[in-house]
């Protein structure tokens, strides 16, 4: 006798094309009571996407839907591109989320702590290893490409990032200098005895001092990789040298306002540049003068 036809087999059906397929699968199997595996497997067998599109003609591609992603880790305006790699079967599920928080972020190590929640060291490695999956990669370069019809950015918007990534200063990301601080050794702060007042004081010493700035008080699209290493911590930019060309070539398609900030930016950045040659030079000298005759 033939297995009967479970009728939450029909209804799941009929709420994924009644959403147009912005409906997660695992949001359908919770309102059935049913396991998200078994949504899937009917989503494959009863070819929905395909029912789906032949039912549905000129479908907006820039309509968001609100979504807690998986398991509450993602709340977001989703868009098609990105729900399609949340209900992908393709994909385990902490890879679709790999995804997402990568389109995000554009930081791997990053991405992949968050979406696996391990530690720093074991994201940074295996981050860039599922970064180099062909098949995350097609749904990355999907999503960034979705994002960027959504978001529609003009010549305009295109040539201000350019600015910021030319002109990007690294004290935007930390702050250094020199800070006095107490010696210890084993049993404390070392103390010594002041030649002229005779009193006890606590022996200082002066050391280089590098803090980095909280992440949500940055620009991290700017930012091209974060490393932590057994010598410190380290913030790499995105490179200058491509921002630069470009902005040459395409000057005039600025506004005159972005025009005029631009020479501004090169004109303080042609005077430290002059400053510091200065002092490069003023310092061979002294070393020449300093030389025995």
């Amino acid at each position: 006798m033939p297995r009967q036809r479970s009728p939450n087999r029909d209804k799941a059906k009929a709420m994924y094309i009644d959403s147009k397929g912005k409906m997660l699968l695992k949001d359908i199997a919770a309102q059935l009571d049913v396991k998200d595996t078994q949504v899937r497997k009917w989503k494959s067998q009863d070819k929905w996407d395909e029912e789906l599109k032949g039912n549905v003609t000129n479908r907006k591609r820039n309509v968001t839907k609100k979504s807690k992603g998986i398991d509450g880790q993602l709340k977001t305006e989703l868009l098609p591109e990105e729900i399609e790699t949340l209900n992908n079967e393709e994909l385990t599920e902490k890879q679709r989320l790999f995804c997402l928080y990568y389109v995000r972020w554009f930081n791997a190590t990053k991405a992949y702590q968050k979406a696996y929640g391990c530690d720093y060291t074991t994201a940074m490695v295996n981050g860039c290893k599922l970064l180099s999956n062909p098949k995350i990669q097609t749904h990355i370069q999907s999503i960034k490409d979705a994002k960027i019809k959504q978001s529609m950015y003009t010549a305009e918007d295109y040539f201000q990032k350019m600015m910021d990534i030319a002109y990007s200063d690294v004290t935007d990301y930390m702050t250094f200098g020199q800070e006095t601080v107490a010696v210890t050794g084993a049993f404390g702060p070392l103390e010594v005895v002041d030649p002229i007042t005779k009193e006890k004081k606590i022996l200082t010493k002066d050391i280089n001092v590098v803090r980095f700035k909280d992440s949500s008080e940055v620009d991290g699209t700017l930012i091209q990789e974060v490393k932590q290493g057994k010598d410190g911590c380290s913030i790499k930019l995105v490179s200058k040298e491509f921002a630069l060309k470009w902005l040459d070539k395409h000057y005039s398609e600025a506004t005159e306002l972005q025009q005029a900030q631009l020479e501004q930016l090169r004109a303080q950045t042609d005077k430290l540049k002059k400053e510091s040659d200065t002092e490069t030079i003023a310092e061979k000298v002294t070393i020449i003068n300093d030389l025995p005759k």
